[in-house]
């Protein structure tokens, strides 16, 4: 009897509409029936997603293949519904389930838009919302077996869009969020062919891999496991005759300064006689704590740079531990590589560590006119000479002219991140650290890899007739063969302009000018203001670091972060301190607290475990290609907006309580409607949940849940959602295709008279009295 209670209560549940529908890639709504009215919430996990594309000529042919699974006791029968690329293009669709080809239909954005919009007037999800304003394919799939699989492929064909020679093209990742369960693997594997020179080549939305075959070929990875991916696939590219590709997208908004990103990108390939002539400095410790396999790793890098040199190169070797030995008085040409080598396996690990000495004796041989490398390799603190870190970064200030870049690396925990740090930021280079459970010399090859072949140096762009200001990274970097710089800033006015590139090549000034560059007055490229705000969160938490906390700066890290939803281990006010950071005196004591803890300069830890984590973590913010992804169970971003769960409110974190009217707009009004329909915009703000505060044009609107649970009487209607078109099968000589109120049992026609928290509160009375007996 108590079994059969608890089951009575639970159909009923299912019965008065608590219903939200599974989802996966693309969107699966269960199909209710008479014996599964409601399969349960998330029932369908995702085993694996592959996505393959090949582009050519503009038009990208998109392979899906996925794995459902259903861990349910009974089969599921459900609509699947695929968004597309918003403004996609799409032609010849096809679509296999379990290697059969199914039909589908293919909706517009009006038909596809119904559906969600009735979902949400059921009072169910409106997580669908974030698609609205973008067509759909649909497909009935039938069964996904309880405790089985069932394999879905896709396949469609669409023309991408350019603009300002970018090609762009999305793939709707974001709908794998909703797995009941992290995926196992993910992967997006794309091959582009282009008819002319292919330049850059970048995604804001994932860390990808990118193979280049030749100048017109290459392949893009981007793969993860045991992950729920949270944003769509993004990916640009730019393909030109030109020796240098120079590609721009902006973003404004309002009358306020905008945000620009500048893709810089040579061409592939490149002969020795284009290449930039440098001399190489090799710096590397051989102190005993250097001894055994990090020593051999080292020995291993340096042939390999050795190895790497164009015919125009220099090099030279300056090893150091007590003392310092030279491979050479001065840097020499390639052709003496190997007697190099033979010097370098000679090398034994011993004695203390002087890095200032090596520095300042490498700084001595080196010159102007040519780009002049330093990599300094180093597993210790300075422990012989000059110890005092501030007094080593003045000798290499006096010593290094504009043309030396360092590098620095520093092998394990036991390194000065200080000193390593500010000599690399001041001496355009950059730091990389090798953890202790890290391949040095994989690390070592593949970083000189990307530095080898420089073809322009001494890099600056000009921007006209458009002020621009806060451009990270400053100062620019070399430009070398194979990579890009992406250049992000501020703007203050709109319009087109021609941006000049300059540069040194061999001695010689170059200049690439680049016509009608579009800065847009309006909208653009939603990402660029949160990867500025990531690069500049990075850069000012290195100025903290590395010269002391000063108010304006840790002002500007919290003001950032709580903006942007930017949360690093370095910056959580809006996670940690939520109450604070949602107001303007809030953060103003955030900010008093947070100088107050800052230890002054020179007194916080420079080595150690914890030290070498944070430069690690300021120094991939300062670099960042992507911004820092903010998504979780409390923060969410969505454009260039950030939403923080607070109070069981998504909240605008530029909502301000205190200055701003508020508009209180009912779920699922006429009012919900009207925004919804004004923006597409509106419906990914939506999508977040029933109670969203959202602020827009200086005005803020709050959607609101009466206490009833509704936001306006609720209707009759039948203990499920009908489908139209769906065929609902007889059970016992019933068709349910369209029950009355009058053939429910009396006592569920009661409770559907009730108010929805009522019913919800007698049911789970009668479960709780059920689970008693």
């Amino acid at each position: 009897m108590r079994a059969r209670t608890i089951a009575v209560v639970l159909a009923s549940l299912v019965l008065l509409g608590f219903v939200v529908p599974v989802r996966a890639d693309g969107i699966i709504i269960p199909i209710p029936n008479p014996i599964h009215p409601d399969p349960p919430l998330r029932s369908l996990t995702i085993k694996y997603h592959r996505v393959t594309v090949s582009i050519e000529g503009q038009v990208a042919t998109t392979h899906v293949d996925q794995v459902f699974v259903n861990e349910g006791p009974y089969d599921i029968e459900g609509e699947y519904i695929f968004p597309l690329p918003q403004g996609a293009s799409v032609s010849q669709f096809a679509m296999w389930v379990d290697g059969d080809r199914l039909e589908a239909q293919v909706l517009d954005r009006d038909e596809a838009r119904s559906i969600y919009e009735e979902i949400v007037r059921e009072r169910r999800d409106p997580a669908l919302l974030e698609y609205v304003g973008r067509g759909a394919f649909r497909a009935r799939i039938y069964p996904i077996p309880a405790r089985g699989e069932k394999r879905v492929e896709m396949e469609y064909t669409e023309v991408l869009p350019v603009d300002h020679g970018l090609v762009r093209y999305v793939y709707p990742l974001n709908t794998e969020k909703f797995s009941a369960r992290p995926l196992e693997e993910v992967s997006v594997k794309v091959e582009i062919i282009s008819g002319h020179p292919l330049k850059a080549i970048y995604s804001p939305s994932h860390e990808i891999a990118v193979d280049r075959e030749g100048e017109l070929v290459a392949r893009v990875v981007y793969q993860e496991e045991d992950i729920l991916p949270t944003e769509d696939f993004l990916l640009y590219y730019g393909a030109t005759e030109d020796d240098l590709g120079l590609n721009l997208m902006a973003y404004r908004e309002g009358d306020q300064d905008g945000f620009f990103l500048c893709l810089l990108a040579p061409k592939t390939q490149v002969d020795e006689q284009e290449m930039v002539a440098k001399d190489v400095f090799f710096v590397f410790d051989i102190s005993g704590s250097m001894r055994g396999e990090k020593l051999g790793q080292a020995k291993s890098a340096v042939e390999y740079v050795l190895d790497n040199l164009t015919h125009d190169d220099r090099f030279n070797i300056v090893a150091f531990s007590t003392g310092t030995r030279s491979f050479a008085d001065q840097p020499q040409p390639r052709d003496h590589a190997s007697e190099a080598k033979t010097f370098v396996r000679g090398l034994r690990a011993g004695g203390g560590t002087n890095i200032g000495r090596a520095l300042e004796e490498t700084l001595a041989q080196t010159t102007e006119g040519r780009p002049q490398f330093v990599i300094l390799l180093t597993d210790g603190l300075a422990t012989e000479g000059e110890k005092r870190t501030e007094k080593i970064i003045e000798r290499v200030d006096d010593l290094a002219s504009g043309a030396v870049r360092i590098f620095a690396f520093g092998v394990g925990y036991e390194v000065n991140t200080l000193l390593l740090d500010t000599i690399s930021q001041r001496h355009h280079g950059t730091t990389v650290y090798v953890r202790p459970d890290e391949e040095l010399e994989r690390a070592l090859s593949s970083f000189y890899e990307k530095i080898s072949r420089p073809v322009l140096a001494d890099v600056s762009v000009d921007f006209g007739d458009v002020r621009v200001e806060d451009t990270y990274p400053y100062p620019l970097p070399d430009l070398f063969a194979g990579s890009q710089i992406v250049l992000v800033g501020r703007y203050q006015n709109s319009g087109d302009t021609t941006l000049t590139l300059r540069g040194t090549a061999n001695g010689r000034l170059v200049g690439y000018a680049f016509e009608d560059v579009h800065f847009r007055e309006r909208g653009g490229a939603e990402f660029i203001p949160r990867l500025w705000a990531t690069r500049k969160i990075g850069h000012l938490l290195t100025q903290i670091r590395l010269e002391g906390a000063e108010k304006e700066l840790v002002d500007q890290v919290i003001a950032l972060s709580v903006r942007y939803g930017i949360v690093t281990p370095y910056t959580s006010f809006l996670i940690d301190e939520t109450e604070d950071a949602l107001t303007a005196e809030g953060r103003r004591v955030l900010a008093m607290r947070e100088l107050a803890s800052q230890p002054a300069p020179g007194v916080a830890p420079a080595s150690g475990a914890g030290a070498v984590e944070k430069a690690i973590v300021q120094g991939s913010l300062r670099e960042a290609d992507v911004a820092v992804r903010s998504e979780g169970e409390v923060l969410r971003t969505v454009g260039a907006k950030a939403f923080v769960l607070h109070n069981g409110i998504w909240t605008d974190t530029t909502f301000e309580a205190s200055k701003m009217p508020v508009e209180r707009v009912p779920f699922g009004s006429e009012r919900y409607f009207e925004l919804l329909e004004s923006s597409s915009e509106w419906g990914r703000y939506l999508a977040l949940g029933r109670h969203v505060i959202v602020v827009a044009e200086g005005r803020a609107y709050q959607i609101v849940v009466d206490e009833s649970g509704q936001s306006e009487p609720e209707a009759p209607r039948p203990p499920y959602p009908v489908v139209e078109g769906h065929t609902y099968p007889v059970v016992q000589g019933h068709t349910p295709s369209a029950p009355s109120a009058t053939a429910l049992p009396l006592a569920v026609r009661a409770l559907l008279s009730m108010p929805p928290t009522r019913r919800l509160g007698r049911l789970l009375m009668a479960l709780l009295k059920a689970l008693g007996d």
